[in-house]
Parts: structure tokens; C-alpha cells; sequence
């Protein structure tokens, strides 16, 4: 496969706060983003209005130096926002439907890699496009679940499990698709054959990460230490960038999982879900090359 055939597939959307404040995301434009400060040349497939927000994110993937071939343009529909409200103190939140992300148009089918999510399945016609994208027969498919209430139904997710390679997910979501288990080793191996995975990412929040391919199970702990936390917003994200720069790059499980835990950890460090400065990224790139890991 390319190393230069990667494309994700889904939302780009604002997250809009009480005080006004409006940050740009969306987890394949996130990961996206990172995979672009890897050095991994990323494709995001998406839609955004034809709005100031929609200008707002074409500006910020050309400052980042992103391919904007496949972000379209939607006449009718807005780009995609999150209304946050706050109630007793607990963030609360509005995924707006229809926006631009939900109406993708088929840009073609792809090889390579493929990433996306369980939010994008939400719309038809979204859905529509992604079945058009996923025919390759050299497509590898990354499936990061994420079941938000009430854009997600338990039998189309699992039916997208049955199309993927790789998916990860967490504890909580494991429970909500895999058959009944006594454990989670017994939960994840139960899903894993099921759909006849190449490998079943758990993420554990402060206990780390599983991994499970057809070599076994690999675990990690997140970084040893006090983690300076200024918001966890986009840690999965994160995550799942080094999961799949690792994958792509043939790095093994364990050490994946160390990578991805350890920049996990420092995104929550930031504020937002993505850093506008190379700077951040190059320690990482450093290390991973004096590895031999790169």
C-alpha cells in the first residue's frame, strides 16, 4: 500500500461555549491534524457550509499545510457545530443535525488506509458515501467507535465492525457491542472473532490500553508520574493518531501503545484538541526516530 494513501472520513464541526468561545474539531479533523504534524500526508473527506465557520476551517488546513481536495462545499446545510451547555456545573451537549457533514458526497472509492468513525453513520447520506469509499479490496479500515446519544443505533455500528480492520474503542462502549463475558479479556476476544478483526483497541482511561491481534493481547500504563491536565478534550483523538501512524509505520503493538498513551497524555496538557505548532510535535518525532521507530 501508498504510504500516501490515507483519508479520513467524517465531521469537521465547532464546538460552541456559553461564553462564546467556538473550537474548531471533530474527531477525523483532529486526527487528521495530527497525522499531518507526523509527516503522514493525510486526506480528510468532509463537508462544511458555505459560512464564515466553513472559510474558518478551510484557513486553518491551509495554514496547517492539509490536502483540502476532499473537504466539499454544501450550498444549503451550515457547518457542523456542538452546542455546549452547562447544567449543575456538567458540561452537556448538542450535536446539530442536519450540517454540511451529514450530506458528504462520494468522492470516489479509496485503497489504503481509511479512517472513521460511528458519528458519521448517523445520515444516510453520509452513509451512502462512506459504503461508495470502503470497496477497495486493499482498503484497510480504522473504525474509532464513539456512540453519542441519540446518533448511534447498536446493529448499524456492529455491521461497520464486520467491514473493519483495526477498531478501537473503550471500556464502556466494548460492554454496549460485545456478547455477554465474564471479563473484559472474554468481552474483547468474543467481538474480536466475531468479526474477525486484525486487531481490537480498549482504551482504559488512567489504567492505559489493551491491544488484540492475531499475535495476542499487548498492554500499556499511561506515562509513569504526575499528568498535568489542563483538558482531556481530544485525548482519544490523540490516541488514535499515533495508532495509526504506528500501524502504518509497522511499529509493534506494545510499543504503539506507549507512543499513543504517552501523546495522549501531553494533548491533555494543551488546551483544545489539536496544537498550531509544530514545535509541540517535534519531541515526539525525535524520540520515535532515535528509536528506530519513526
Amino acid at each position: 500500500m501508498s504510504e500516501s494513501a490515507l483519508q479520513l472520513f467524517g465531521e469537521v464541526l465547532f464546538d460552541r461555549f456559553p461564553d462564546g468561545r467556538s473550537v474548531l474539531g471533530g474527531a477525523p479533523f483532529n486526527v487528521a491534524w495530527h497525522l499531518q504534524a507526523f509527516g503522514q500526508a493525510p486526506r480528510l473527506v468532509s463537508r462544511v457550509g458555505r459560512d464564515e465557520d466553513g472559510d474558518a476551517v478551510r484557513l486553518a488546513m491551509a495554514d496547517w499545510g492539509m490536502d483540502r481536495s476532499g473537504l466539499q462545499v454544501d450550498d444549503a446545510l451550515p457547518t457542523g457545530r456542538v452546542e455546549v451547555t452547562l447544567a449543575d456545573d456538567e458540561p452537556h451537549y448538542e450535536i446539530v443535525h442536519p450540517v454540511a457533514w451529514d450530506a458528504i458526497e462520494t468522492p470516489g472509492a479509496s485503497s489504503g488506509w481509511l479512517y472513521h468513525g460511528s458519528l458519521a453513520l448517523r445520515d444516510a447520506r453520509s452513509r451512502s458515501a462512506l459504503d461508495a469509499i470502503a470497496t477497495a479490496d486493499d482498503l484497510k479500515i480504522f473504525l474509532d467507535v464513539n456512540l453519542r446519544t441519540p446518533w448511534w443505533d447498536r446493529d448499524a455500528v456492529l455491521e461497520r465492525l464486520a467491514t473493519a480492520h483495526w477498531v478501537k474503542l473503550n471500556e464502556d462502549e466494548l460492554d454496549q457491542l460485545a456478547p455477554p463475558g465474564a471479563s473484559l479479556a472474554d468481552r474483547a476476544r468474543a467481538l474480536f472473532d466475531t468479526h474477525r478483526l486484525e486487531g481490537l483497541i480498549i482504551t482504559r482511561g488512567a489504567a492505559g490500553a489493551v491491544v488484540l491481534d492475531e499475535g495476542g493481547v499487548a498492554g500499556a500504563s499511561p506515562p509513569p508520574g504526575p499528568i498535568p491536565i489542563v483538558d482531556t478534550v481530544g485525548a482519544g483523538d490523540a490516541f488514535s493518531s499515533v495508532m495509526i501512524h504506528g500501524l502504518r509505520r509497522g511499529w509493534a503493538p506494545a510499543t504503539i501503545l506507549e507512543r499513543a498513551l504517552e501523546f495522549a497524555a501531553a494533548i491533555c496538557g494543551q488546551r483544545g484538541a489539536t496544537v498550531a505548532d509544530a514545535g509541540f510535535y517535534q519531541p515526539f518525532l525525535d524520540a520515535w526516530r532515535a528509536d528506530g521507530v519513526a
